[in-house]
């Protein structure tokens, strides 16, 4: 037959040019029977999904580099930079997967949840520094998880809720039981930097009886936050759970019915990427990522500091909650735009709370365990910050109202306070402090 005519067999002969199985695309090979191409093809699409959800993905390209970075053997500066943007990515991440389980669990559980892997990365930072003997840097990043917490993320939700509303409402009982918490929390605080003080003024008193005293009463005012933080799991999951459910109370549910079914409505629209198992497997993997990048991150603070001259406060309680972080910003930033103020709530002033009440507490039980003398002394002047920052704080959420005002004063502050320690100055060293 010539190569004109017209019938022209295809190149493979009997084989038609539509024979279904020569034209398996990515999504068919999803619903292949052959598992070894389905799996690989189901994973390569579920991580597509995934990367495409925040733009901030792109900075997982730092990942590798971070790592490598650290291990070839370039400048602590470019270690430093590189896995700081790597664990930015990872913690929104966390979020991300986080959310996903959320969906099955409802918005209590969900905040819980959200805070709880926020503050993953806090947590596995401060155990490598602490780990390492970095006591200043632990406490720094702790208050500053905190702060940033309570101030920048809670301020960026207000301006993300006043957008397109005139004002958000959210459920009073629960804001004040977080709020009142957090006053609780600040106290532990400011009683240990009281006596302190009291005892540093004390004629005939040495430093190592000083010191024994404060670990003392360290040690046992975490004992007793860890146990009100189990209460107020129990207050929030089974006693009181139907304060906490995402109704409005009766003060906030005049014109607030709208609202909630507005809520409700895109919260069903919302596709799901992953089930709560691949989620989970996702948890896992970045929460390892996560740890290598802080390792790296820790190793070269002493360097940064020393060719840079920023403090070890500076980058403990401002730089490195900033990355911390990312996981609750974006989360309760893009909550707050879709109108969901309660969980935004639950996520900025429950992860705070929960660094408080939680997170602190069982790092100084840890350097108990370890040997490392981890106390809840901290510089008078950032405990009066943070006793500011909550009073700032309760007075705002006292009504069960936001708007962007009330959230550019939360900026503000903070960007106050981060001056504040940007011209701080560094404590000259002391000796080695005896512990228990």
């Amino acid at each position: 037959m010539p190569f004109g005519g017209s019938d022209r067999q295809p190149l493979l002969g009997h084989l038609r040019a539509d024979t279904p199985h020569l034209h398996l695309s990515r999504h068919d090979l999803t619903k292949s029977d052959n598992a070894f191409a389905r799996w690989p093809a189901q994973a390569l699409a579920t991580t597509w999904a995934v990367l495409k959800t925040n733009p901030v993905n792109l900075l997982l390209v730092f990942v590798p580099l971070g790592i490598i970075a650290a291990n070839v053997g370039w400048s602590p500066t470019a270690v430093f930079v590189m896995n700081f943007l790597a664990i930015i990515p990872l913690a929104a991440l966390l979020s991300f997967a986080t959310e996903e389980i959320s969906c099955k669990v409802g918005q209590t559980v969900g905040g819980l949840l959200n805070a709880t892997f926020g503050n993953a990365v806090e947590l596995i930072v401060s155990i490598v520094a602490l780990k390492e003997g970095e006591i200043r840097i632990v406490q720094s990043s702790m208050l500053g998880s905190i702060l940033s917490n309570t101030l920048l993320v809670l301020g960026c939700c207000f301006i993300a809720g006043g957008i397109n509303k005139l004002e958000q409402r959210f459920d009073t009982t629960v804001a004040s039981t977080m709020s009142s918490l957090m006053a609780v929390a600040s106290a532990s605080l400011i009683i240990p930097a009281t006596l302190y003080a009291v005892m540093d003024r004390r004629p005939g008193g040495s430093s190592r009886d000083r010191d024994d005293n404060i670990m003392i009463l360290s040690r046992g005012t975490s004992i007793i936050l860890l146990i009100l933080y189990v209460l107020y799991l129990i207050f929030q999951l089974k006693t009181h759970n139907k304060y906490f459910d995402g109704k409005p109370d009766e003060e906030s549910q005049e014109g607030g019915e709208g609202q909630q079914q507005q809520q409700a409505q895109e919260a069903d629209d919302e596709p799901q990427i992953l089930t709560p198992w691949t989620a989970a497997l996702w948890l896992v993997l970045v929460t390892v990522l996560v740890a290598v990048c802080a390792e790296y991150l820790v190793d070269s603070i002493d360097s940064i500091v020393a060719s840079t001259g920023i403090s070890k406060t500076f980058i403990g309680l401002i730089l490195l909650p900033i990355v911390g972080n990312a996981a609750e910003h974006v989360t309760a930033v893009v909550v707050s735009y879709k109108s969901k103020m309660d969980l935004a709530i639950g996520v900025s002033i429950g992860s705070s709370m929960q660094i408080a009440l939680l997170v602190t507490p069982f790092l100084v039980i840890l350097g108990w365990i370890v040997g490392q003398p981890m106390t809840l002394h901290f510089e008078t002047f950032e405990t009066v910050v943070f006793f500011l920052s909550v009073l700032v704080v309760n007075y705002l959420i006292q009504d069960g109202k936001s708007n962007y005002l009330e959230g550019a004063m939360c900026i503000g502050i903070y960007t106050i306070i981060a001056l504040a320690f940007y011209v701080y100055p560094e404590e000259t060293p002391k000796p080695d402090t005896p512990f228990l």
